[in-house]
């Protein structure tokens, strides 16, 4: 029997790590399908945006082809959730694109190798927990910027100009510098595709008339629309580049700003690059790190944050594992560095594509990555004459619908506070940067969370007793620590001397915790009160509460167990005042304050 059961653990351990072995003996014909469909129409929908993604990471084109198979390779043996597709996004692109921008290719894919080992790092040392320090309104704050910025950086496209840009704020102003120069053409494609691109976006939402139910014409309908709807990304990019090679082809040049040549084949299978060339001189591993900076480790933790939050949505109830999802993108990353990619996480967009699919397994990622190698191996050549408008039109359509406004609304009627580090980290990711700003948001919002901590509630209020005698009742919201123990001796101290005359009761129930820095401040603070010749009492203190107490030293600290126990006693003290203002402090030990059934109160020397 203890080998069964041992087996089995074992069993569930590598189900669990690799989860595969779970679903591939029940799968079947009818998944398989399901699977083969879904993966080639998330294919046609990942390769122009690759394409795009890899020219906004200021990358050449194949190289969003390249980053765009290895994740649903990996993703379907190691992943949970079916619907996750894994490969470039814009959000990574553009983290990308401010570590390689005058540097050269090798600092995107040595960024994608580290960024997998730092995954792997924390998934090792289960740090997934440090995702959730990134709070949402710090996350709304981030990803709104950065589709700004997106968007932004795309007008250059638009508007078939040419420059170089460093940031938002620099791009703005190059668009305005070179207005002048927009090409009618381009301009007229992009807004074109923009336009058609919504369109189709839509269309899978039309309602066909008819009565209660649909006949097999409408469905076929409804189905052809939701395909199109879909495939919109392909569609547009295949008509742009046929009006492009047409022109070419037929004498009159073409009028658009064109992709230019992508290589074909695939890429080499070679170790990440620990050293490159940049303006002939040899850049060692330990400069490009340093040049890397605190994108090593944002970049991993955003990728992880993306991906764990796409991971819950299409969860359906079930709980996901965060820690495998770690794991996984990990793999992902350091495997996909040795195709050159950059680095990669989930794909909400795709992922939404592929959910609607109707996806049975994690393996439809492999048929869209197998997509993605039979466009490397021959729909290359023709990948030249996609219009540069057109791609930038994808990526705006693709972004300004993570803009997420409308949650500013909500935020005001529930917390208004949570606007702070909102708009806090949505104007700094503008100004001084994605990766700073995404920083400062969250030292922002972390000092929301130990602002509490520092300075606690204080509730206080004067009870009467049925005799008619007052005692002051002082209620802490939360857990005494060091930073606030000097703000609630002060607070404390002053409700106190307005009413010397009353006898004051610290209301414990909601400490739950308290270190030896506020015990030894509390200790203080009940010295004064005998001093003064004021009772201080502590009502329901934890079990730690006391024992912390008893570890500083405090001799005079005395409690009451139930809020039932306080008349008997202050009963209690006002007939032994007299023989207890004679004690010597120095030299009564530690009273705790017990009652028997029959609630006589009873001091007992501990």
């Amino acid at each position: 029997m203890p080998m069964k059961l041992r087996n089995l653990s074992i069993r569930k351990s590598l189900i669990g790590l690799v989860p595969i072995l779970e679903w591939a003996p029940k799968y079947n014909t009818h998944k398989l399908v399901s699977d083969l469909i879904a993966g080639v129409t998330v294919g046609l929908t990942v390769m122009p945006q690759s394409l795009a993604y890899a020219t906004l990471a200021g990358l050449e084109p194949q190289y969003g082809l390249y980053s765009a198979f290895m994740g649903g390779f990996v993703y379907s043996v190691f992943g949970t959730c079916k619907d996750i597709t894994i490969g470039p996004t814009a959000l990574m692109a553009l983290m990308t694109y401010q570590q390689i921008v005058n540097r050269s290719t090798d600092y995107a894919i040595l960024l994608c190798f580290l960024s997998g080992i730092v995954q792997l790092l924390m998934s090792v040392l289960h740090l997934g927990v440090l995702v959730d320090f990134i709070s949402i309104p710090v996350t709304v704050g981030f990803t709104s910027a950065t589709s700004v910025i997106i968007a932004a950086s795309q007008l250059k496209g638009l508007l078939g100009l040419k420059f170089s840009s460093s940031g938002f704020i620099d791009n703005i102003s190059k668009v305005f510098q070179n207005l002048h120069n927009t090409r009618i053409s381009d301009l007229s494609l992009g807004i074109c595709s923009i336009a058609l691109l919504l369109f189709l976006r839509k269309i899978k939402d039309m309602k066909l008339c008819g009565g209660a139910g649909k006949s097999t014409r409408q469905k076929y309908i409804s189905r052809l629309l939701w395909l199109t709807s879909t495939a919109r990304n392909a569609l547009v990019v295949v008509g742009c580049s046929l009006i492009a090679y047409y022109c070419e082809t037929s004498g009159i040049g073409s009028p658009f700003l064109l992709t230019g040549s992508v290589k074909q084949g695939m890429p080499t299978i070679q170790l990440p690059p620990f050293q490159t060339v940049v303006a002939n001189r040899t850049v060692l591993f330990g400069e490009m790190l340093c040049d890397l900076g605190t994108s090593v480790v944002l970049v991993p933790v955003i990728a992880v944050l993306g991906n764990v939050a796409i991971a819950k949505a299409f969860a359906s109830g079930q709980v996901i594992d965060a820690t495998q999802e770690l794991f996984t993108l990990s793999l992902c990353n350091v495997l996909g560095s040795f195709f050159s990619s950059m680095p990669i996480t989930g794909s909400f967009s795709r992922s939404a594509v592929n959910h609607a699919s109707g996806v049975q397994t994690p393996l439809g990622g492999v048929f869209t990555g197998v997509l993605v190698l039979l466009a490397l191996g021959f729909l290359t050549p023709y990948f030249a004459y996609i219009p540069k408008a057109s791609l930038a039109a994808i990526i705006i359509c693709a972004v300004i619908f993570m803009i997420e406004y409308e949650v500013v609304k909500p935020m005001w009627r529930s917390n208004r506070k949570d606007l702070i580090p909102t708009f806090a980290t949505f104007i700094l990711c503008l100004g001084v940067g994605v990766e700073l700003g995404i920083l400062i948001g969250v030292l922002i919002n972390i000092v929301f969370l130990l602002y509490p901590s520092a300075r606690p509630k204080l509730t206080v209020g004067t009870q009467k007793l049925t005799d008619g005698r007052e005692y002051l009742l002082v209620t802490p919201g939360n857990s005494i620590l060091f930073p606030s123990i000097e703000f609630m001796r002060a607070q404390i101290a002053k409700i106190a001397v307005q009413s010397p005359h009353l006898p004051v009761v610290v209301d414990c129930t909601f400490i739950l915790s308290i270190d030896f820095t506020a015990a030894k401040g509390l200790s203080s603070m009940i010295d004064e009160f005998i001093q003064r010749k004021q009772s201080l009492y502590f009502l329901n203190p934890s079990p730690e509460f006391v024992a912390i107490f008893k570890g500083a030293g405090q001799e005079e600290f005395q409690y009451i167990n139930s809020s039932e126990d306080i008349p008997s006693f202050l009963d209690s003290k006002i007939n032994e005042e007299s023989s207890l203002l004679q004690f010597n402090p120095s030299s009564v030990e530690l009273k705790e304050i017990r009652y028997s059934e029959n609630e006589d109160l009873s001091l007992r020397k501990v």
